[in-house]
């Protein structure tokens, strides 16, 4: 599946369409946009964090875990030396520490974690239309 971008209604604005979904996409009032979506950095952390609480789930699902609910949080920080996730996850249920270890060790096996963790290369090309 190919996800899409095309202009929206305001300046920095773009409307995502993904299959039959479709989502705006913003900057913040700082950067002169309108603030009407997610930008680009919050979309990369919540598709990470959606991911993870999606995998967590269908592995303690399979496993019939008592895992109630998944909370997850993931910001970007930023230093000197580079960028890194902080994910934060927060498991609820009546789960052993061994289940809550082995859903940490799942988590980091996310496809959106291993894509973010491996290695990356985004080739770009100039077209005259989008197929």
């Amino acid at each position: 599946m190919t996800v899409r971008v095309e202009p929206g209604y305001h300046h920095y604005q773009f409307r995502v369409s993904a299959g039959q979904h479709t989502l705006i996409a913003d900057v913040g009032r700082e950067l002169q946009g309108d603030d009407s979506g997610p930008d680009p950095h919050q979309l990369i952390e919540a598709a990470l964090a959606v991911c993870t609480a999606q995998t967590v789930t269908m592995y303690a699902e399979r496993k019939q875990w008592p895992l109630q609910g998944v909370h997850v949080a993931v910001s970007v920080e930023s230093a000197a030396a580079g960028s890194h996730f902080q994910r934060r996850i927060e498991l609820h249920g009546e789960l052993t520490t061994e289940q809550r270890q082995r859903l940490l060790e799942i988590a980091n096996k996310c496809p959106i974690h291993r894509l973010l963790t491996g290695p990356i290369a985004v080739h770009s090309e100039l077209t005259s239309a989008l197929d």
